[in-house]
């Protein structure tokens, strides 16, 4: 406790490993968000314009990220998913239990020795998103960043959105498996892969967010012109991944309906 406390005095990074004694744990600071005009205006276009897949989580103090965060692990532990344990609470912080490498460390070292091994992780993420999402439960911003797996089981980070307060499940669930596919459609080193990924999501998922899927997808190809005039003359990841993972599951979502 005496490492724990020295690390919570004098720590300033936002997410902060602690080695204890016996064992490790991360330091997660939270602090106000930053100004808040945009989040405000995409909620209000969002509502005006009848696009619920939009609206942003509800914007809370600092208490309330740390009051969702731990409901959520509370949540997805009592449906038997792995998460970290709250070890500490404490007005402005959390300390969570250490449970293993983020599933994006196990992909860098693949990634220029075994491609196949690398792609089973991304085909991975989304099976297990596909289960969580059947649970009836949604992460919020899946990223391979934010799933852990150690010792082959499979887990999950970082709950700060929770888009199914402001949205339908099933379509918050749709907002899951396109927000995975930035990083799938643009990750993945083998072509068939995002085939393979949106198969085990769908075998797992239910079929409301699959049909979800089809009704959102229309407004994210909307953008698609636009995105690819933006590349022309800036290359951005993150218009790199828009374009990938839209391309992609417009194709599925057609095919599949």
């Amino acid at each position: 406790m005496t490492s724990l406390l020295a690390a919570l005095a004098a720590g300033r990074e936002r997410v902060e490993r602690c080695e204890l004694k016996d064992r490790m744990v991360w330091i997660k600071r939270y602090r106000r968000q930053g100004p808040r005009l945009w989040l405000r205006t995409q909620a209000f276009i969002a509502r005006i314009c009848g696009l619920p897949v939009l609206l942003p989580s509800p914007l809370l103090d600092v208490e309330g990220m740390i009051e969702r965060e731990v409901r959520q692990i509370a949540t997805f532990s009592e449906a038997g998913f792995m998460t970290p344990e709250v070890v500490y609470r404490g007005p402005k912080v959390l300390v969570l239990s250490h449970l293993g490498l983020p599933v994006s460390k196990h992909m860098g070292p693949l990634r220029n020795s075994d491609a196949d091994a690398h792609d089973q992780l991304l085909v991975r993420c989304a099976a297990e998103l596909g289960r969580l999402h059947r649970a009836g439960l949604c992460h919020g911003r899946p990223h391979p960043r934010d799933f852990i797996i150690d010792n082959g089981e499979f887990g999950f980070l970082d709950f700060e959105e929770v888009p199914a307060s402001v949205m339908p499940l099933a379509i918050a669930q749709a907002r899951d498996l396109w927000l995975l596919f930035l990083q799938v459609a643009s990750r993945a080193l083998l072509p068939e892969t995002p085939a393979v990924a949106f198969a085990a999501w769908k075998s797992a998922a239910p079929a409301e967010a699959s049909r979800a899927l089809t009704e959102i997808m229309p407004l994210f190809i909307r953008f698609l012109p636009l995105a690819r005039f933006l590349l022309r003359f800036r290359k951005g990841n993150d218009i790199i991944r828009f374009i990938a993972a839209t391309d992609y599951l417009a194709g599925a979502t057609r095919s599949h309906s």
